[in-house]
């Protein structure tokens, strides 16, 4: 709720949209730059392993290892697989976080140009 709360009452000018990609340069504010995040399961080998369209993520090629560790464990024996699950759970939460803080910049930034522009609105009007 908090998403829909901010982008329809209280600030509807300044919450990101989820749908659109982001406004700002992804390197704006990193002075060293920063690491670019890689698909490391290629669109042939998801497609291979017919892999869902939510699980086409930066996480699918530990999603296809875990898929693969339950085909050669029969009976799916919980225990036998629990590594790459866990690794492939791991990975689920850290994207998670890297959206939400990639949200969260977004939003700032936005903050951040309207609080500019009426500082520059409110001098140009004085001057």
């Amino acid at each position: 709720m908090g998403h829909m709360w901010s982008a329809y009452v209280t600030h509807p000018d300044t919450a990101p949209s989820l749908e659109d990609p982001p406004s700002f340069d992804p390197l704006y504010g990193f002075a060293e730059g920063r690491k670019e995040r890689v698909m490391v399961a290629t669109q042939e080998e998801m497609n291979a392993a017919m892999l869902p369209m939510k699980r086409r993520d930066y996480c699918a090629h530990l999603f296809m290892d875990f898929m693969a560790c339950r085909r050669e464990n029969p009976l799916h024996v919980p225990y036998r697989c629990s590594h790459q699950k866990h690794t492939y759970d791991v990975c689920e939460f850290e994207d998670y976080v890297h959206r939400m803080k990639e949200y969260e910049r977004e939003k700032r930034l936005l903050e951040r140009s309207k609080r500019k522009r009426l500082r520059a609105e409110g001098e140009a009007l004085h001057a």
